[in-house]
């Protein structure tokens, strides 16, 4: 098989890479390890920043996420006895809509194969070779068991953490790796019950964090902090509506309850990879960093990388100029480690640690935040999303 652009994995960084490429004229082919099921099913991240809608929409990809997405104007910041509202427009102009990744997924995967470049799932034994050269090729096993080459003049590595391209930029890189694991995890449920709340509520409780979070008028989305050590079956689902209910607790507000049709426990860690280049290999997604959630960065940061790589690959084959390819990295992981320091900065603010003087920080901070313009516009700035 041959190429201009190989692209190793089907979630939304490389199926939207492999969209913004083709309105541009360069073809592609994505490889996909896992099941078209599969890959439409997996629950992930569900905010999507004013940048990432425009991105989306300006991509012919619009159409059920303005119809079906909720538009959301900002959230609410609460602790023991206060729930204050945070004003995006007012505070920065911009918005951001809840629309899952899910959603966004499936909207891709329906174009890419209406008449897109080529989309394949069900591969295996995948191997990036000679991305030291202006020849790359990605060796892989096909659904049938066939054995398959596809020569490309690019690759780009949007397999995730575990995926075989974060470790081909490592090999021939000397890849700086920066790691933290925090001492916390969330137990999440989706659940038929309608949304209680008509923004997402972020709450610091003395029991934990808890967050509201909404997919549909008739479905909510509830995290509650856990010890990473939990085990999901020891969760009944009458034991985790009562943890909700005791930290949301808010005088003349009750949550909404009702049947729960998902829930696990997610791990909680950052994890940034540089450079995410080597030769003509690029990382994108997470496969050069993730996130802990508390932000709702990872879907929007993978987003911002494709549209930087997107740009890239352009000007790399149709103008034959390299200086945007050879600024990808740096120009990347500027917004990266932004990105990842507001997520710690919301992760550290909202999640108890059982100190009390951490807790009076905590109480300290979201006090400043509730009372300061200055300090909610630099949350509503980095939440809603900076500038791509």
């Amino acid at each position: 098989m041959r190429t201009q652009m190989g692209i190793i994995g089907a979630g939304p960084a490389g199926l939207l890479l492999s969209r913004l490429l083709a309105l541009q004229g360069i073809d592609s082919v994505v490889l996909e390890n896992r099941s078209r099921e599969y890959v439409e099913a997996r629950i992930r991240a569900g905010i999507l920043e004013q940048n990432t809608v425009d991105v989306l929409t300006g991509a012919g990809m619009g159409d059920r996420l303005h119809r079906e997405g909720l538009e959301h104007r900002g959230v609410y910041l609460q602790y023991p006895g206060v729930r204050h509202q945070l004003d995006f427009p007012a505070l920065c102009g911009r918005r951001v809509w809840v629309y899952g990744q899910t959603e966004v997924v499936k909207d891709l995967v329906a174009a890419q194969l209406a008449g897109g470049p080529p989309l394949l799932f069900d591969v295996s034994d995948v191997a990036v070779e000679d991305v030291d050269t202006d020849s790359p090729r990605v060796r892989f096993t096909d659904a049938d068991g066939a054995a398959r080459v596809l020569e490309c003049d690019v690759v780009a590595g949007t397999d995730g953490f575990h995926g075989p391209s974060r470790a081909v930029v490592a090999e021939g890189t000397g890849q700086q790796l920066w790691e933290r694991t925090y001492p916390y995890a969330w137990l999440g449920i989706l659940a038929d019950a309608a949304p209680a709340t008509d923004e997402l509520i972020y709450a610091w409780h003395p029991d934990g964090f808890a967050l509201h979070s909404m997919r549909s008028p008739s479905v909510s989305r509830l995290y509650l902090q856990v010890d990473p050590s939990e085990r999901i079956e020891d969760w009944s689902d009458d034991r985790i509506w009562e943890g909700l209910a005791t930290r949301f607790a808010l005088d003349g507000w009750e949550l909404s309850t009702g049947t729960v049709t998902e829930k696990s426990i997610l791990p909680m860690r950052s994890f940034v990879s540089a450079p995410m280049r080597r030769g003509r290999l690029f990382l994108a997604g997470d496969a050069a960093h993730i996130v802990p959630p508390t932000g709702a960065k990872g879907l929007n940061l993978a987003v911002a990388d494709v549209v930087l790589l997107s740009r890239a690959v352009v000007r790399l084959l149709q103008d034959k100029e390299t200086d945007l390819a050879d600024a990808y990295s740096d120009t990347a992981l500027r917004r990266v480690w932004r990105a990842t320091h507001f997520s710690w900065w919301m992760t550290s603010m909202l999640h108890t640690t059982g100190d009390p003087f951490d807790a009076q920080l905590q109480l300290s901070q979201l006090r400043r935040v509730c009372s300061s313009e200055a300090a909610a516009r630099e949350l509503a700035e980095n939440y809603t999303g900076l500038p791509l």
